[in-house]
């Protein structure tokens, strides 16, 4: 076997590795309304979420071409599977380190900005391709930004509709509707999330020579969203515990508007073929929404401490894979 073949299959395992902890870490915001207002029990919240998760990874591709050839080009990246590979382990560290502490992070952020600080540390700025980068970190910025806007309007129509109505049946009524709106926010999830491992592992193949185009092979879609729906079968309790309680005490009708909005922001990036972080967006979405319903009830603490890890998780990840690059080449 040779040493291409070699960090050919490594680069696919730890890329299936990274969708595993992607599932676990970051499906946990998909489902935590749900189980915080008791509309699913946790258990069966987590298979709901792994079977649309895997029905959402294997619609869609257009992320996963955006991944594999706007921020570096494949075909010409010097050392490209050492690139990719520093890139995986090093947004791999960042999601179990924001695991561990229970912190809603973005592994969108971690594996754009590590793919990113890797290209530069063995190329230089020049390998970066500028106008699809910007593209990207433009869709990062601005769909949480979108997500609380549309979560602070859907809510407050929702109290215009109903405020002549009965609290409890009110809440009775959505908690039924909270289980379709929370399958359809775990599928816009696969639609979006599961495709960036699928970008990297087609990069990988493009870069040692096993594909020429940036098409998906069905082997990978498939494996891809079979990690991520394995990985959502462990559920992340720390981060449904953050999301689901600590950003506001979320009631049946707040988490359908939040839903609701998440899964618009999520499907409407996927449709543009932009990786966004679902993280990002379904918990601005809450704080639209809390922000709506009662701007006092919104624990901003965690809300700060949330948008500080927004600002940081790229250029900490960029940082990060640079130095793992560095030791692999060193060392390899």
């Amino acid at each position: 076997m040779n040493s291409i073949l070699i960090l050919t299959v490594l680069i696919i395992i730890f890329a299936l590795v990274f969708d595993f902890i992607n599932g676990f870490h970051d499906t946990a915001n998909a489902i935590a309304t749900a189980v915080s207002t008791k509309a699913l029990k946790p258990r069966h919240a987590i298979i709901m979420a792994a079977v649309m998760n895997l029905l959402g990874a294997l619609t869609f591709t257009g992320v996963a071409h955006t991944i594999t050839k706007d921020i570096v080009d494949p075909f010409t990246l010097n050392n490209g599977s050492y690139v990719i590979l520093a890139a995986l382990i090093s947004a791999i560290i960042w999601n179990l380190i924001t695991w561990y502490f229970g912190i809603p992070s973005s592994s969108s952020h971690a594996i754009i900005g590590s793919i990113a600080g890797a290209a530069i540390v063995a190329s230089g700025f020049d390998a970066i391709k500028w106008s699809g980068f910007t593209k990207i970190v433009q869709a990062l910025i601005l769909s949480p930004i979108l997500a609380f806007t549309l979560g602070f309007i859907v809510y407050s129509i929702f109290k215009v509709v109903f405020k002549n109505n009965n609290l409890g049946k009110t809440n009775k009524r959505f908690r039924r509707i909270q289980i379709l709106t929370a399958a359809i926010q775990s599928y816009t999830h696969g639609t979006n999330d599961a495709q960036k491992s699928m970008g990297i592992i087609t990069m990988a193949l493009i870069a040692n020579g096993y594909a020429s185009t940036s098409e998906v092979p069905f082997w990978v879609q498939l494996s891809c969203a079979i990690a991520m729906a394995l990985g959502t079968s462990i559920g992340g309790w720390k981060i449904i515990k953050t999301v689901g309680g600590k950003i506001m005490k979320i009631r049946p009708v707040n988490g359908v508007a939040a839903d609701m909005t998440g899964a618009a922001i999520i499907f409407g990036a996927t449709f543009l073929h932009m990786p966004v972080s679902t993280t990002h967006v379904i918990s601005s979405s809450i704080l639209g929404v809390g922000s709506a319903h009662r701007i006092k009830g919104v624990k901003w603490g965690t809300a700060k401490n949330m948008l500080v890890t927004w600002f940081i998780t790229l250029p900490i990840s960029a940082s990060l894979s640079g130095i793992i690059y560095y030791l692999i080449a060193l060392f390899l």
